[in-house]
């Protein structure tokens, strides 16, 4: 597995395909077992996938793997991905909306426009608000959320010592008035969480 500590995926990170090809199997495995320890689901349709260097590493080289743009398309898939990598003072996540039902998903997303400014991490009497990620607009001008966030978490070094304690019992949820729910973090994600932390 990957360092949790490395901050940035450079040039010199990205595998050449054909040896990214013969490790892909195993690598998507490892994430598929990282991914549990951090993945949380809120209310009845909010996925939050807690990013990290390797599930950035990994997204890169998917997109690579898969659209096959080569050199040319390495500088804009870490432009597009770096941002997400936690920072050291700082947690990341993709928020998914997830409703199968096409009318419902329209009915619902169409209701909480602006959801991705109430998202907060609360722990030890502290709350975290999240922060969209820049120069991406989640909401369009009628009011309608899209089915996937980015959100960053911005911690003071005194909140990331507090998160960091074992035990510290952790709330993710949303604020929205059309989306008010919560859910309490496992102890085993807190502690994984814990060490995109400096």
């Amino acid at each position: 597995m990957m360092s949790a500590a490395k901050r940035e995926i450079t040039r010199a990170d990205i595998l050449p395909m054909a040896e990214y090809g013969k490790i892909r199997t195993e690598k998507r495995k490892e994430y598929v077992a990282l991914k549990k320890q951090r993945r949380i689901e809120v209310g009845p349709f909010a996925t939050v996938l807690f990013e990290s260097y390797t599930s950035m590493w990994l997204q890169v080289h998917e997109m690579l793997y898969i659209e096959k743009g080569g050199e040319e398309q390495i500088e804009g898939e870490l432009a597009a991905y770096n941002p997400m990598i936690p920072n050291g003072r700082e947690l990341t996540c993709t928020v998914l909306f997830e409703i199968d039902d096409p009318i419902r998903r329209k009915n619902v997303l169409g209701r909480i426009g602006g959801v991705e400014e109430t998202m907060t991490v609360s722990f030890a009497g502290e709350v975290v608000r999240g922060v969209p990620e820049e120069d991406t607009d989640r909401t369009s001008g009628d009011g309608k959320a899209s089915s996937v966030q980015f959100i960053h978490f911005p911690f003071t070094a005194a909140q990331a010592a507090l998160f960091k304690q074992p035990g510290t019992q952790v709330l993710v949820g949303f604020t929205h008035e059309n989306y008010g729910h919560m859910a309490v973090m496992p102890e085993a994600m807190r502690a994984s969480l814990a060490s995109d932390l400096d």
